[in-house]
Protein backbone atom coordinates (compact mmCIF):
# COMPACT_ATOMS: atom_id res chain seq x y z
CA UNK A 1 0.00 0.00 0.00
CA UNK A 2 1.40 3.48 -1.03
CA UNK A 3 0.73 6.18 0.78
CA UNK A 4 -0.06 9.50 -1.09
CA UNK A 5 2.26 12.00 -1.60
CA UNK A 6 1.08 15.65 0.18
CA UNK A 7 2.26 18.29 0.36
CA UNK A 8 1.44 21.16 3.35
CA UNK A 9 -1.08 18.89 4.44
CA UNK A 10 -2.67 18.20 1.20
CA UNK A 11 -2.98 15.06 -0.79
CA UNK A 12 -2.01 15.53 -3.94
CA UNK A 13 -3.84 12.31 -5.24
CA UNK A 14 -6.84 13.96 -4.47
CA UNK A 15 -6.37 17.70 -5.38
CA UNK A 16 -5.34 16.51 -8.85
CA UNK A 17 -8.08 13.35 -9.41
CA UNK A 18 -10.71 14.90 -7.24
CA UNK A 19 -10.84 18.39 -7.05
CA UNK A 20 -9.45 19.08 -10.69
CA UNK A 21 -11.78 17.27 -12.55
CA UNK A 22 -14.74 19.08 -10.22
CA UNK A 23 -12.80 22.48 -10.83
CA UNK A 24 -13.03 21.33 -14.99
CA UNK A 25 -16.64 20.71 -14.58
CA UNK A 26 -17.52 24.31 -12.73
CA UNK A 27 -15.00 26.15 -15.07
CA UNK A 28 -15.44 23.83 -18.28
CA UNK A 29 -11.50 24.57 -19.59
CA UNK A 30 -8.85 22.62 -18.47
CA UNK A 31 -6.16 25.43 -18.44
CA UNK A 32 -8.70 27.55 -16.24
CA UNK A 33 -8.62 24.39 -14.56
CA UNK A 34 -5.22 24.00 -13.37
CA UNK A 35 -4.73 27.60 -12.92
CA UNK A 36 -7.28 27.71 -10.24
CA UNK A 37 -6.16 24.92 -8.55
CA UNK A 38 -2.51 26.08 -8.59
CA UNK A 39 -3.94 29.58 -7.34
CA UNK A 40 -5.76 27.51 -4.80
CA UNK A 41 -2.30 25.66 -3.80
CA UNK A 42 -0.16 28.77 -3.23
CA UNK A 43 -2.87 30.37 -1.26
CA UNK A 44 -3.43 27.32 0.98
CA UNK A 45 0.26 27.20 1.37
CA UNK A 46 0.76 30.97 2.50
CA UNK A 47 -2.71 31.13 4.61
CA UNK A 48 -1.58 31.87 8.34
CA UNK A 49 -5.35 30.48 9.08
CA UNK A 50 -4.05 28.10 11.91
CA UNK A 51 -7.37 25.97 11.03
CA UNK A 52 -5.96 24.90 7.72
CA UNK A 53 -4.01 22.14 8.96
CA UNK A 54 -7.03 20.67 10.57
CA UNK A 55 -8.66 19.74 7.54
CA UNK A 56 -6.77 20.65 5.06
CA UNK A 57 -9.24 19.36 1.87
CA UNK A 58 -11.81 20.84 2.98
CA UNK A 59 -9.81 24.08 3.31
CA UNK A 60 -8.65 23.85 0.10
CA UNK A 61 -12.10 23.10 -1.63
CA UNK A 62 -13.00 26.94 0.33
CA UNK A 63 -10.45 28.51 -1.62
CA UNK A 64 -11.38 26.87 -4.49
CA UNK A 65 -14.89 27.62 -4.13
CA UNK A 66 -13.93 31.47 -3.44
CA UNK A 67 -11.86 31.32 -6.25
CA UNK A 68 -14.17 29.90 -8.97
CA UNK A 69 -17.13 32.85 -7.64
CA UNK A 70 -14.00 35.87 -7.61
CA UNK A 71 -13.97 34.67 -11.41
CA UNK A 72 -17.47 34.36 -12.02
CA UNK A 73 -17.88 37.67 -10.70
CA UNK A 74 -15.29 39.00 -13.11
CA UNK A 75 -16.66 37.53 -15.64
CA UNK A 76 -20.00 39.39 -15.14
CA UNK A 77 -18.54 42.22 -15.83
CA UNK A 78 -18.07 41.56 -19.58
CA UNK A 79 -21.10 42.27 -21.72
CA UNK A 80 -21.50 40.13 -25.24
CA UNK A 81 -21.46 42.46 -27.88
CA UNK A 82 -24.84 40.56 -28.85
CA UNK A 83 -26.70 37.81 -27.35
CA UNK A 84 -26.13 34.02 -27.99
CA UNK A 85 -29.28 33.22 -29.37
CA UNK A 86 -28.77 36.75 -31.93
CA UNK A 87 -25.56 34.97 -32.43
CA UNK A 88 -26.28 31.76 -33.11
CA UNK A 89 -29.37 32.67 -35.28
CA UNK A 90 -27.28 34.91 -37.28
CA UNK A 91 -24.46 32.33 -37.42
CA UNK A 92 -27.40 30.28 -38.86
CA UNK A 93 -28.11 32.79 -42.00
CA UNK A 94 -24.08 33.15 -42.85
CA UNK A 95 -21.27 30.66 -43.42
CA UNK A 96 -19.07 34.37 -42.88
CA UNK A 97 -17.85 35.72 -39.43
CA UNK A 98 -20.24 37.73 -37.18
CA UNK A 99 -19.30 41.43 -37.76
CA UNK A 100 -21.73 43.96 -36.48
CA UNK A 101 -22.81 46.29 -39.06
CA UNK A 102 -22.07 50.08 -39.25
CA UNK A 103 -24.98 51.07 -37.06
CA UNK A 104 -24.42 49.25 -34.08
CA UNK A 105 -20.90 49.87 -34.39
CA UNK A 106 -22.24 53.89 -34.54
CA UNK A 107 -24.83 53.46 -31.70
CA UNK A 108 -21.85 52.21 -29.66
CA UNK A 109 -19.85 54.55 -30.15
CA UNK A 110 -22.17 57.08 -29.39
CA UNK A 111 -23.06 55.24 -25.75
CA UNK A 112 -19.07 55.45 -25.08
CA UNK A 113 -19.23 59.17 -25.92
CA UNK A 114 -21.66 59.72 -23.57
CA UNK A 115 -20.04 57.46 -21.04
CA UNK A 116 -17.26 59.48 -21.49
CA UNK A 117 -18.46 63.03 -21.18
CA UNK A 118 -20.05 61.58 -17.13
CA UNK A 119 -16.84 60.76 -16.06
CA UNK A 120 -15.25 63.69 -17.71
CA UNK A 121 -17.82 65.90 -15.72
CA UNK A 122 -17.04 64.67 -12.58
CA UNK A 123 -14.67 66.20 -9.61
CA UNK A 124 -10.89 65.20 -10.42
CA UNK A 125 -10.32 63.17 -6.75
CA UNK A 126 -13.95 61.30 -8.04
CA UNK A 127 -12.68 60.42 -11.20
CA UNK A 128 -9.22 59.46 -10.19
CA UNK A 129 -11.26 56.96 -7.12
CA UNK A 130 -13.81 55.57 -10.26
CA UNK A 131 -10.72 54.93 -12.54
CA UNK A 132 -8.99 53.14 -10.14
CA UNK A 133 -12.04 51.54 -8.83
CA UNK A 134 -13.45 49.84 -12.05
CA UNK A 135 -10.87 50.11 -14.56
CA UNK A 136 -7.58 48.65 -12.81
CA UNK A 137 -9.57 46.82 -10.29
CA UNK A 138 -7.76 48.13 -7.23
CA UNK A 139 -9.68 47.66 -3.53
CA UNK A 140 -10.99 50.69 -2.08
CA UNK A 141 -8.49 50.19 0.43
CA UNK A 142 -5.97 50.33 -1.97
CA UNK A 143 -7.17 53.47 -3.46
CA UNK A 144 -7.32 54.79 -0.44
CA UNK A 145 -3.35 54.48 0.28
CA UNK A 146 -2.75 55.25 -2.54
CA UNK A 147 -4.35 59.08 -3.02
CA UNK A 148 -3.78 59.58 1.07
CA UNK A 149 -7.21 59.66 1.62
CA UNK A 150 -9.87 58.02 4.17
CA UNK A 151 -12.03 54.67 3.29
CA UNK A 152 -14.93 56.66 3.47
CA UNK A 153 -13.84 59.33 1.10
CA UNK A 154 -13.24 56.89 -1.48
CA UNK A 155 -16.49 55.09 -0.95
CA UNK A 156 -18.35 58.44 -1.29
CA UNK A 157 -16.47 59.17 -4.51
CA UNK A 158 -16.75 55.84 -5.83
CA UNK A 159 -20.94 56.17 -4.86
CA UNK A 160 -21.36 59.67 -6.26
CA UNK A 161 -19.58 58.21 -9.90
CA UNK A 162 -22.11 55.30 -9.72
CA UNK A 163 -24.98 57.49 -9.01
CA UNK A 164 -24.72 59.84 -12.06
CA UNK A 165 -23.84 56.86 -14.26
CA UNK A 166 -26.99 55.66 -12.98
CA UNK A 167 -28.57 58.68 -13.86
CA UNK A 168 -27.46 58.71 -17.50
CA UNK A 169 -28.67 55.21 -17.67
CA UNK A 170 -32.11 56.63 -19.66
CA UNK A 171 -29.60 58.32 -22.41
CA UNK A 172 -28.37 54.46 -23.07
CA UNK A 173 -32.03 52.82 -23.02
Amino acid sequence: MSLSPTWHGVDLKWAYADLLSSIYRHTGYSRTAYDVLHDALIRFAISSNPNRMLQPQAYLHTIVRNLLIDGHKEQARFVPLISEDAESELMADYDQPLVPSAEHLVDIQQRLAILQNIIDLLPPRCKETFWLFRIEGLSQQEIADKLGISLNMVQKHIMRAMLDLLEAKDLLA
